[in-house]
């Protein structure tokens, strides 16, 4: 039961993996903007998705 417990307090990080980081990632690519420090798009996706995701793991809501 712990085991489920800590795999949904990460549910925010995993969205910003599997959610957040593709669609930045096909943002970028559609806009055609390039990341910084020579980041593919997808890793760039993942660094913001997984900075969000554990912003609002902490803070414990989406909404600022």
């Amino acid at each position: 039961m712990r085991i489920i417990a800590f795999l949904f307090s990460l549910g925010p990080i995993l969205f910003g993996i599997g959610f957040l980081a593709p669609v930045i990632a096909a943002a970028m690519m559609e806009m055609d903007l390039h990341a910084p420090a020579g980041l593919t798009p997808l890793q760039f996706g993942l660094v913001i998705g997984i900075g969000l995701g554990g912003i609002a793991r902490q803070r414990r809501t989406w909404l600022w």
